[in-house]
């Protein structure tokens, strides 16, 4: 004879456990290992991209701007002294900073002017630049200040970035 007892015994024993639906630590710190591998290989990949995009935005400025003083010399027969007579007061590069505008004609000498590896001036009618990321920037092109400027060289021939320009 059975007692009740014995048929609960019996059915806990026949009964399935049941699995866990949680994960154990040593998957969760798998999960967490890979995330940080994909995010070590993807940030400087996505940083570079955003820095090429900037760069292109300013050249993309410049040559605007370049085209706008070119507009103003023809229709007054002059270049600007300052960049608020076209317009572009106060507007900024990709990076915050303003864009650097200097009309050779109205200084005197090549003091003021930017100038190349040979210390030759990089233009003849005006400089246009931006100071690129690090904000800084001195005459010559070859300074290390002056490495990441987005210019503008050989009268509008050339406009990029410093270290790419080779007269």
């Amino acid at each position: 004879m059975r007692g009740p007892g014995i048929a609960y015994a019996r059915t806990r024993r026949s009964a399935p456990r049941a699995r866990s639906a949680a994960y154990t630590l040593v998957e969760i710190l798998l999960v967490v290992a890979l995330v940080a591998v994909l995010a070590a290989i993807a940030l400087p990949a996505y940083q570079s991209y955003r820095e090429r995009i900037r760069i292109a935005s300013a050249v993309m400025d410049i040559k605007v701007l370049d085209a706008t003083i070119q507009s103003f010399r023809m229709n007054t027969d002059r270049l600007p002294d300052e960049l608020d007579e076209v317009g572009w007061a106060g507007r900024l590069d990709p990076w915050g900073n303003p864009y650097r505008y200097t009309n050779l004609g109205a200084v005197n000498g090549n003091g003021k002017a930017r100038k190349n590896k040979n210390l030759v001036p990089i233009n003849t009618d005006f400089d246009l630049w931006s100071d690129g990321p690090d904000g800084r920037s001195v005459g010559p092109l070859t300074a290390s200040q002056s490495r990441d400027d987005i210019v503008r060289a050989n009268d509008g021939r050339f406009i990029g970035p410093a270290k790419d320009y080779d007269p």
